[in-house]
């Protein structure tokens, strides 16, 4: 049977828009603001990620989830149900934090846990109750036919890593109708309460198929919270794809975007000085990265801050903070992601806490968090980094400088240049596109009121003299036309 032409523009068309993440003109950049409450989340984005242009927050899973002891992260990624109740908030506070996120240009992005059910017994945060042992999930109500057979993943096989329990996680079957049923509803449900879409956890233990199917049959985003009629929630999945296994991140993007491990995990080594930043000369697809407008990318996420130290994090807090300026300083084309995180000494470290009450951060004067909270984006030199960003949007990158080492810079059109040294001084003079004049380094310091707190940096004749010493606090510096003294 011939397609008709104008069924398969339907279904391109559909997938592209599942691709957009609904940003507001001049923003950019989700924050994933990881373990923090809903209500904490509506202030932030009133108070700083609307002042600072950033576009989306991502939120940890809100839906009822299994109590473990002590409390560790992720008991969230084992659902009991999909009542909106867990320590973060109910359903009210949730409601609440999305409708004043979306009032101040913030989209929200809810983390989707769907693969699979909770493998701890025992009461919810919800006050409904499961049994793991005998696949039974009545808040649902989900029971033993809704499940795949159990068994261990076999990480060489397909089917195995699609079909099996992740970490002894009870294997929803979404080939079903029912449980796509219920998986579409939950969604539906958060679209009608305003937000913009969802970062899909575990998404390459699914059959590309089924999710297909679940996000093409859901509803159109709420136009109550600003999106326009017809608008798709954008679909971004956590396909741990670095070439080891069999199931490719590709499988994946003609109905959605996928999280770019690759990103991260090729760029951390070179901005610890174990692999030249030269290199970087042709960073993006020519690293093997899928196309921009299939990805969102990271220096870093919740897990692998925690799992692999190929990438970098807060603890490697100097090459971290110049890794974040370069993907927020360069054109590859992607969603761009950043951690916000609190600190932690083990594995399952749960969040700060007052007993079982999730603490809010505090505020140091300069904006940095107490708390326990380390809160990346609050920290000048990323969220700086963000209003660089915007304002180089649609410039191409130019006069890549490097010294054959490890000390790279580039301009972005005529409105910004980066400069980063993972060992050694930069003391030379460096063309860039940028007017002559005087600018702030948004790295070292902030331009607030027409001043600068950090260093600043003249542009003669087209040429910056750039000196950027190994030992100095930041490993980058970076100038944009809008902190023009």
């Amino acid at each position: 049977m011939k397609v008709p032409a104008s069924l398969i523009l339907l279904i391109a068309t559909l997938a592209s828009a599942q691709k957009d993440p609904h940003f507001w003109d001049g923003r950019n950049t989700i924050v994933h603001l990881f373990e923090w409450k809903h209500s904490d989340i509506a202030s932030e984005c009133e108070n700083f990620l609307s002042q600072k242009g950033f576009a989306g927050v991502q939120i940890s899973p809100p839906s009822e989830n299994a109590v473990v002891d002590g409390r560790p992260w992720w008991e969230k990624y084992q659902p009991v149900s999909y009542v909106l109740n867990n320590r973060a908030g109910d359903e009210s506070a949730l409601a609440d934090m999305v409708k004043r996120c979306n009032n101040v240009g913030v989209r929200v992005y809810v983390d989707l846990v769907v693969n699979h059910m909770a493998t701890s017994s025992g009461q919810g945060t919800a006050g409904n109750t499961c049994d793991p042992g005998s696949k039974y999930y009545p808040a649902v109500s989900y029971s033993s036919e809704n499940f795949h057979t159990s068994c261990d993943i076999n990480y060489n096989d397909a089917s195995s890593i699609r079909n099996c329990e992740l970490s002894g996680l009870k294997d929803l079957d979404q080939s079903q109708d029912y449980v796509r049923g219920k998986i579409r509803d939950y969604m539906n449900h958060l679209i009608s309460l305003g937000v913009a879409g969802f970062r899909v956890d575990a998404a390459k233990h699914m059959w590309p198929a089924d999710l297909d199917a679940i996000f093409g049959s859901l509803d159109n985003l709420n136009t109550d919270h600003g999106f326009p009629s017809g608008a798709r929630a954008f679909i971004f999945q956590e396909v741990i794809d670095t070439g080891s296994d069999p199931v490719y991140n590709t499988e994946y993007t003609s109905f959605g975007k996928v999280c770019e491990f690759k990103f991260g995990k090729d760029l951390g080594p070179c901005f610890r000085g174990q692999n030249p930043l030269h290199y970087l000369t042709n960073w993006g697809t020519g690293w093997g990265l899928l196309d921009g407008g299939d990805t969102v990318s990271f220096v870093d996420n919740h897990d692998n801050e925690r799992d692999d130290d190929t990438y970098l994090h807060y603890k490697d807090a100097k090459p971290y903070k110049a890794a974040i300026a370069f993907m927020l300083a360069h054109p590859y084309d992607t969603t761009t992601r950043i951690l916000s995180s609190y600190y932690f000494d083990g594995h399952d470290q749960a969040p700060p806490a007052d007993g079982d009450s999730i603490l809010s951060p505090g505020f140091n004067s300069d904006g940095t968090c107490t708390n326990g909270w380390v809160c990346q984006h609050r920290w000048s030199p990323i969220f700086n980094m963000v209003a660089f960003r915007n304002a180089v949007a649609g410039t191409e990158l130019n006069n890549w400088w490097d010294n054959g080492d490890n000390q790279i810079a580039f301009s972005r059109g005529d409105k910004g240049f980066y400069a980063a040294t993972a060992s050694g001084d930069i003391n030379t003079s460096i063309s860039t596109g940028l007017p002559d004049g005087t600018y702030c380094d948004v790295i070292s310091g902030s331009y607030v009121n027409g001043q600068c707190t950090g260093k600043s940096l003249t542009v003669s004749g087209g040429q910056v003299y750039v000196q950027l010493g190994a030992d100095e606090f930041e490993g980058a510096i970076a100038l944009h036309v809008n902190a023009k003294l």
